[in-house]
């Protein structure tokens, strides 16, 4: 099972940021969207990722003058990304082997998906579920 499958049946349109942006705008975004991070980009190019921890981490060590400054200063940079083909295991692995929540899908250069983990746990449960219908499925009927 790879990663193709979950980027391919996400439904909603990717919400990113540019590294021009100001903090305070993209922890507003963050907030109305309700997510955990952002996609920094450069064109189609992965720049970075703005997460919540980024900007917690830069509140509580430089306080609220923070939000003036541009996203590209604050962001996580390089991002760690994966492309479509890797196994949705695999990629659970990286996430927590490198203690993070949000992994860019590129395409070459190009950023074509933005999975987090509960996309990848929601995934894998999913797949379970459909095995042990089927397991129930053979059992009863054989």
């Amino acid at each position: 099972m790879s990663v193709r499958s979950i980027v391919e049946s996400c439904d909603h349109a990717i919400v990113s940021c540019t590294r021009q942006q100001s903090v305070l705008e993209a922890a507003k975004m963050l907030a109305e969207k309700r997510i955990g991070a952002l996609p920094v980009l450069d064109g189609e190019k992965i720049a970075g990722i703005f997460s919540e921890r980024d900007l917690l981490y830069c509140l509580a060590r430089d306080g609220a003058t923070v939000l003036d400054q541009t996203v590209g200063e604050l962001m996580t940079s390089p991002a760690i990304t994966i492309d479509r083909s890797m196994d949705a295991l695999a990629a659970l692995s990286l996430m927590t082997k490198r203690r993070i929540r949000h992994l860019p899908v590129v395409e070459g250069e190009r950023m074509v998906g933005f999975v987090s983990i509960g996309d990848l746990v929601k995934y894998r449960m999913d797949r379970i579920e459909e095995e042990a219908n089927a397991m129930r499925e053979y059992i009863t009927t054989a």
